[in-house]
């Protein structure tokens, strides 16, 4: 990449940053009252306000239990941060998968949440074992909000009715963030599983009235499920997700019709992974992604885009270490971030934060094995 390409992407003031800064720690495991922090959310308010989420697990690090929502503010571009605050608690429940997004014409910030008992698993759910009269069935789906630029929330208010299906029993929103659109839509990636085949499938919800209603559109193909949502130049979405069609590659599927309907799902030989969740941002003419770039939870690694996620010829290796799921902002003009899982022997001991600029991203060219095949349909 030339140094005008770079330039035409945020201005000569891309320049002013361009070092990696050593990742600061915002969650340990094991401090304050929980045992375990896990999915990270990182999104800047419409002020510039930073906003770090994850969840807070309360006796282990497993997927169910008592689990909250945390957040944590930072009003000066990520030097100093406020202290954790639990801004969703449900008793003994688990409520999780925090996916904000922010309405760019009110200023709010909407956080879009799941839920179920504290003493019932996923595959329960999905297996439609639960036996308890007084227990849901399934997963329920909540929205809280913030119109002080995250200082005060809401109480949770439940959509579950009108964003999922009945014949879905697992339900995921995000994890990472959500999207406005162009023309003002509030986009959500989710994923969900239907009952009686147990297949797992991606979709999208949205708002078209700034967060007061929300629907969602169709699923895609299946084998796919935690997903995050890009729109590309030509106003069509890009949907990128985590993918069990056994390639260890990304999945993607692209909607012409702002989420309603998506197209073939193909799996995109360059984005290697794991099985993990993954970040996607878009930043001017550039994608940003995020994910452990390996067969196993490790190497987490941001790759670069020119051409919509046709190929990704720039990566840079943030942690080369265990590392699990991350979510990309963009700070300023000159500046990223990544808030990320990491840890010493597992990647679950603490969630980061690094910062980079635009320089960091395309000074090292991704193997050539990897970062230039077109996708592949399934």
């Amino acid at each position: 990449m030339t140094r005008r390409e770079t330039l035409g992407l945020l201005g000569a003031a891309a320049f002013a940053k361009a070092a990696v800064t050593p990742p600061t720690d915002l969650f340990v495991s094991g401090t304050g009252a929980y045992h375990t922090y896990r999915i990270p959310s990182l999104i800047p308010s419409k002020k510039g306000t930073l906003l770090a989420f994850c969840e807070g697990r309360r006796a282990g690090g497993g997927d169910s239990g008592d689990i909250d929502i945390l957040l944590r503010r930072s009003t000066d571009h990520g030097r100093t941060w406020s202290e954790p605050v639990t801004i969703v608690d449900m008793g003994a429940d688990t409520v999780g998968n925090p996916c904000p997004v922010v309405d760019s014409k009110t200023g709010t910030i909407f956080l879009l949440l799941t839920s179920n008992p504290g003493n019932v698993t996923e595959r329960q759910i999905i297996d439609q074992q639960i036996t308890e009269q007084s227990v849901p069935q399934t997963r329920q789906v909540w929205i809280v909000s913030s119109g002080d630029d995250g200082v005060t929330w809401s109480k949770p208010r439940e959509i579950t009715e009108s964003v999922k299906d009945p014949a879905w029993t697992w339900y995921a929103t995000g994890p990472g963030v959500g999207i406005q659109l162009r023309g003002g839509r509030l986009v959500i990636p989710c994923d969900h599983v239907q009952a009686g085949t147990k297949e797992m499938y991606s979709h999208c919800i949205f708002s078209d009235d700034n967060g007061r209603t929300w629907r969602h559109g169709g699923r895609t193909s299946g084998k796919t499920n935690e997903c995050q949502v890009a729109e590309l130049r030509d106003g069509s979405l890009l949907l990128n997700m985590r993918s069990y069609a056994g390639q260890n590659r990304r999945a993607m599927a692209r909607s012409s019709d702002g989420g309603v309907t998506w197209g073939a799902v193909e799996l995109d030989p360059a984005l290697v992974e794991p099985v993990c969740q993954a970040s996607l941002l878009r930043v001017g003419t550039w994608l940003l992604f995020s994910n452990p770039a390996s067969l196993k939870r490790e190497n987490l690694t941001v790759r670069v885009s020119r051409d919509d996620g046709k190929t990704w010829p720039f990566r840079l290796v943030l942690e080369p270490g265990p590392a699990a799921y991350s979510c990309l902002a963009q700070v300023s003009r000159a500046t990223f971030a990544c808030l990320y899982e990491r840890g010493a022997k597992t990647p679950y001991e603490r969630i980061s934060l690094a910062f980079f600029g635009p320089t960091d991203l395309v000074q090292t060219r991704a193997f050539s094995s990897l970062g230039s095949k077109p996708a592949t349909a399934l």
